[in-house]
């Protein structure tokens, strides 16, 4: 499938701030499943700045902005041919061990209710267990927007029984991470369809490493795996480690953000 995109996401600061710094990854991951086809990313007033790829494997873009300035605006546009390999993370470069991604971090942290949930899943390997997993969480945490905010934690999410894509794959690294599975969080695109699943054009999921196949994909929030209607950018240990975009603004404004994104299937 070939998919187009276009993200806009415009911070503006009440008083004018003196500089910006930021740091992207807002760059397709290269592996099989997916071919950039022309990709470009614009910071108004921005000043490029080092790139590098990280031992995930994701690629890192650094930008700053020269004050004063009270708005600032990151533009990304362009093509992505996917293919779909059934979640599986097939020919994708990185250099970290898998048994870095056992780490607990805050927005992960399992308490007595997620604890359960990760046992009360039975299965003969590894990668049954991790669909089951997928299946119990997307069963605990009901797919409904404005309950939960981005400081939710998997734990809240699970308390409430409701939540977005952050909050399924903050779960699911969880309980995965309880049953021994190596486990991280992914951002990327979701092409919207017409099949009646719930999404979010700016979508998130949980990779766990099966042993006998390498990273799979698990959308818990759509209940699948990602296939040819995603487009990773990158990976982190949780939502706020692998954000698309993080950043700070010197000086005293208050900051507002304003994000537009759409993805849709290109013409042939």
């Amino acid at each position: 499938m070939k998919l187009t995109v276009e993200h806009v996401t415009r911070y503006s600061w009440d008083r004018p701030v003196r500089g910006v710094v930021q740091s992207h990854r807002l760059t397709p991951a290269l592996f099989d499943g997916q071919r950039v086809l022309d990709w470009e990313v614009s910071v108004s007033d921005g000043i490029r700045g080092g790139r590098f790829r990280d031992g995930s494997g994701t690629q890192i873009q650094s930008w700053s902005v020269q004050g004063p300035v009270s708005e600032v605006v990151v533009t990304v546009r362009g093509r992505v041919e996917t293919e779909d390999l059934a979640g599986v993370l097939r020919g994708h470069r990185e250099s970290l061990s898998p048994l870095v991604w056992l780490r607990e971090t805050a927005p992960t942290r399992a308490d007595v209710a997620l604890h359960k949930l990760a046992h009360s899943v039975e299965a003969p390997d590894a990668l049954t267990l991790a669909h089951g997993l997928a299946g119990a969480v997307a069963e605990a945490i009901a797919y409904q927007p404005g309950v939960t905010s981005a400081r939710t934690t998997a734990a809240e999410a699970l308390a409430l029984g409701a939540g977005v894509c952050q909050d399924h794959a903050h779960a699911l690294i969880s309980v995965a991470r309880l049953r021994d599975l190596p486990a991280r969080y992914v951002n990327g695109y979701l092409h919207a369809t017409e099949d009646g699943s719930p999404h979010e054009a700016m979508h998130a999921w949980a990779e766990i490493w099966i042993e006998t196949l390498g990273w799979v994909g698990f959308d818990a929030a759509n209940r699948c795996c990602p296939d040819d209607r995603y487009i990773r950018l990158g990976c982190g240990f949780d939502a706020p480690d692998a954000a698309p975009i993080r950043g700070t603004a010197r000086g005293t404004g208050t900051e507002g953000m304003d994000v537009r994104v759409q993805v849709g299937a290109a013409q042939q």
